[in-house]
């Protein structure tokens, strides 16, 4: 994950910003937090600014990338108490994969 973390407020919205080694910043937006062995993880979407992109986003130009940017963080508390995003374990990350999938499929059931 990147270094810096910093939350940002915008409306009901929790948004994340991630600073690389390089300085540049990325922002995602907290999407859901999913429990697993007593742990938080959030379920991170990238926001990307459609004037930073040659194209914009829904671009059917066929050479733009169409995946979105998602990205699964384990939540800590820091020595000074506030939360932190990092990056989980790979056994952290599949245990998430799967509590997100038994989510996805209880909700479709409903």
């Amino acid at each position: 994950m990147a270094e810096e973390k910093e939350f940002l407020e915008d409306g009901d919205a929790t948004v994340v910003e991630f600073t690389d080694e390089d300085g540049n910043k990325f922002y995602y937006e907290e999407e859901m937090i999913i429990p697993v062995d007593g742990e938080k993880y959030a379920l991170l979407v990238g926001l990307h600014d459609e004037e930073d992109d040659e194209h914009g986003a829904g671009c059917a130009c066929g050479e733009c990338d169409d995946d979105e940017d998602v990205l699964i963080a384990k939540i800590v508390t820091n020595k000074d108490g506030e939360e932190e995003y990092i990056e989980p374990t790979d056994e952290e990350f599949a245990r998430v994969q799967e509590a997100y999938d038994k989510l996805v499929d209880e909700s479709e059931e409903d």
